[in-house]
């Protein structure tokens, strides 16, 4: 279990067993004034980002170009093209993320704001947003934050910020958890993962 989710446990005051069940659902739910299908909806969807609440910082370490090549298409037309950022993950940070949409106008910018948090915030526009929003502004000053202290709330801002929670008091629908999941994720990867953490949680939740 990831550090953040031990601090988030901690903060709820349920006991940091370094495990996430029904009783950290219904702690994060009562602490943050979720409904249950606003809790079952945030939570089900970190539970994919996150591998299980174990992952807080997005990983691009790959050990092979080819691995890279397909994964981003777009930035690598060839394998060849790929080599020099195998097994660098800051090269690489700083090659598919320098963009101006995200607001990384330098590769330091792509490194420093780089996906973190249950839902993978990613971009210095996002970072600034969430910090200011939330008035946390020594997240622009130290990232880092995002992936421990931070880590729901981050999700949750994301939630808010998007409109997501209007879809989500439509209920535990398939199709509800699909539109949600294309707003977090761009498309669909993952869906029947997600649908099957919304569910469960939920689940725990309307108990």
């Amino acid at each position: 279990m990831s550090e953040a989710m031990k601090l988030l446990q901690a903060k709820c005051g349920v006991v940091a067993d370094g495990a996430f069940g029904p009783n950290t659902a219904r702690a994060i739910c009562k602490y943050y004034e979720l409904s249950a299908k606003r809790g079952a909806h945030i939570l089900g969807q970190a539970s994919h980002e996150s591998g299980g609440f174990k992952r807080t910082k997005e990983s691009l370490y790959y050990s092979t170009p080819e691995r890279i090549q397909s994964v981003w298409p777009s930035r690598f037309a060839t394998v060849d093209d790929a080599k020099p950022f195998a097994k660098n993950p800051e090269a690489l940070a700083a090659k598919v993320y320098k963009r101006k949409s995200l607001g990384n106008l330098t590769e330091q910018d792509a490194i420093d704001f780089m996906g973190r948090g249950f839902i993978q915030l990613t971009g210095r526009i996002n970072y600034r947003a969430f910090s200011s929003d939330m008035r946390i502004p020594e997240i622009m000053k130290e990232p880092s934050l995002v992936e421990t202290k931070y880590a729901f709330e981050s999700a949750l801002w994301f939630f808010r910020k998007n409109n997501l929670m209007a879809l989500a008091d439509q209920g535990i629908h398939d199709d509800t958890i699909k539109t949600i999941s294309r707003k977090i994720n761009g498309g669909y990867h993952g869906l029947a993962h997600r649908q099957e953490e919304t569910k469960k949680i939920y689940g725990w939740l309307s108990i």
